[in-house]
């Protein structure tokens, strides 16, 4: 599949750090002097942190990529070092990808003697934040520089008994905007979409019990948005690498809104995978017009 790939030339690069505020995803880091990726699963190639290199350090290339490989991820990052090993698996426990992290931990182990640093205090460090994290709570979670309103969050939802007379949340994670999501995210893996225009939620009173309630959510607005090419590559990074198992696409009754189902429609056209799709229309005074499969 392609995908839009962070290229960083440690030759130009200062460490001055200008662009790490500007990563929402916190995947990149200055470490032994260089800004480095320390998350290429958490990097989503929209590209905000490059017009902020002032030595023109970071690109972004357009390849072929398979799907992410801790293995492979965790073997080539060796040579950068300790520092940045030890950040790549904070991030990965950070973000809850205990999988990922147990695999890069494992292979650490298994070849030891050939990496150039000490393992040992390497995944001491790692094991003690995780040891930590299970008596005390929720460990500190390292922005590294990132959004904290854009840092992926998932959330359980709250019992109905629990909220009394309020009605339920059933929004199981966050960041939901598609400029700021993870395609990549354990929250949309095998999961039903909900791709829905920004103002379905304000329009509809039952959107969190019947359209929400057991889906993962991703919104966008076709007419205000800008660059939405990107959305059609997540779509389908989605699609083919996530393995999203429905996608039902909620609009408005504005012409506007079509949009959404023709982005779908271009990501399914790309990928190598088909996938249910339902269209939901929703009118401006909060009436379903159309729910049905296509």
């Amino acid at each position: 599949m392609q995908r839009d790939i962070l290229k960083i030339d440690e030759e130009k690069c200062t460490g001055c750090g200008e662009c790490v505020p500007n990563c929402h995803e916190g995947a990149l880091q200055v470490i032994d002097g260089k800004v480095r990726l320390v998350s290429e699963l958490m990097c989503d190639g929209l590209g905000a942190c490059i017009g902020h290199c002032p030595e023109n350090a970071i690109t972004i290339e357009k390849r072929e990529a398979q799907p992410y490989d801790e293995i492979t991820v965790i073997s080539e990052m060796v040579h950068k070092g300790a520092n940045t090993v030890t950040a790549h698996l904070k991030h990965l426990k950070d973000h809850n990808e205990d999988g990922y992290l147990e695999e890069g931990m494992k292979w650490l182990e298994i070849h030891e003697k050939d990496v150039p640093f000490s393992v040992r205090e390497v995944l001491a460090e790692i094991k003690g934040e995780k040891n930590q994290k299970n008596e005390s709570g929720p460990a500190h979670v390292h922005q590294g520089g990132g959004c904290p309103g854009s840092r992926e969050r998932i959330m359980a939802p709250v019992p109905v008994s629990a909220m009394m007379a309020d009605t339920p949340s059933h929004l199981t994670h966050w960041p939901v905007q598609m400029h700021l999501i993870n395609p990549n995210s354990p929250v949309y893996r095998g999961a039903d979409l909900l791709f829905a225009a920004d103002c379905v939620a304000f329009s509809l009173g039952s959107f969190h019990q019947t359209f929400l309630k057991n889906r993962s959510l991703a919104i966008a607005c076709p007419k205000l948005d800008h660059n939405m090419e990107i959305y059609i590559d997540k779509l389908v990074a989605m699609i083919d690498t996530a393995k999203v198992n429905t996608i039902t696409v909620m609009m408005m009754e504005v012409p506007c809104c079509g949009g959404l189902m023709q982005m779908v429609r271009n990501a399914l056209a790309r990928a190598s995978r088909k996938v249910p799709v339902k269209a939901v229309l929703v009118s401006i005074d909060g009436k379903i017009l159309k729910d049905e499969w296509i």
